[in-house]
């Protein structure tokens, strides 16, 4: 299979993100306690006046907005520094939140790590899928070609490569290798190609993620059909 038709996908970006987010019912870091425990006179002080509005899917929805903004800036610190060079600050100041508010929504910089790295497997995932219900006649060499404006994310294809690195870890390894299959058989199955054509797409794939990072996109880039030779 030639490699301007494969694809690569970066790994299984896994997270089964297990910290994933908080309960979505607070806006932002500022406003957590705003309406706990109101005294007896705010209950006179607000007779008269309309009625507040329940807190419900607006914040909710405010919530989402915050936590995919935040995995934006995260996957930007996680693409220059890793799972352990990065300070959750850094996330913090990018956002223009407070780093308790990134604890609230994921618990800790793992989780929030390996949430980025689902995000960005996601987005693979993605792509592929569009590609393969495009193009059912040849599926697997559409992925490969949905793959290549995705080399462009230089930051998303460092995350992938910093969880495959820091797959010392237990849980990580973990959180990676499962994800990283589960996109193979996704592969597998909207493609229904053998074993080995799947194992050359992702082989080809990584090996562009690679030279993508390293700015050796040439070396991949696509050329007349021409048979190898030594």
């Amino acid at each position: 299979m030639h490699t301007n038709n494969m694809a690569a996908t970066r790994g299984r970006h896994i997270s089964k993100a297990r910290g994933a987010c908080g309960d979505g019912r607070t806006r932002d870091d500022g406003e957590r306690r705003d309406g706990g425990q109101a005294r007896a006179g705010d209950k006179t002080r607000d007779r008269g006046k309309p009625p507040r509005a329940h807190r419900g899917a607006g914040e909710r929805s405010s919530a989402e907005e915050r936590r995919e903004e935040i995995l934006a800036a995260a996957i930007q610190e996680f693409a220059r520094f890793g799972l352990y060079g990065t300070a959750v600050d850094a996330i913090a100041e990018r956002v223009g939140i407070s780093q308790p508010y990134i604890f609230r929504l994921f618990g800790t910089k793992k989780e929030l790590f390996l949430a980025a790295t689902r995000q960005v497997c996601g987005k693979i995932q993605q792509a592929f899928g569009d590609a393969a219900r495009s193009s059912p006649e040849q599926p697997l060499e559409a992925m490969g070609r949905a793959y290549v404006p995705l080399l462009s994310s230089r930051a998303e294809l460092l995350v992938l490569l910093h969880a495959f690195a820091a797959s010392e870890d237990p849980e990580v390894r973990d959180a990676v290798s499962a994800r990283y299959e589960e996109l193979w058989q996704f592969v597998s199955k909207a493609s229904g190609a053998t074993r080995t054509q799947v194992r050359d797409f992702f082989a080809a794939g990584m090996g562009m993620t690679v030279g993508a990072a390293l700015e050796l996109n040439h070396l991949f880039a696509p050329v007349p059909d021409e048979q190898d030779c030594d």
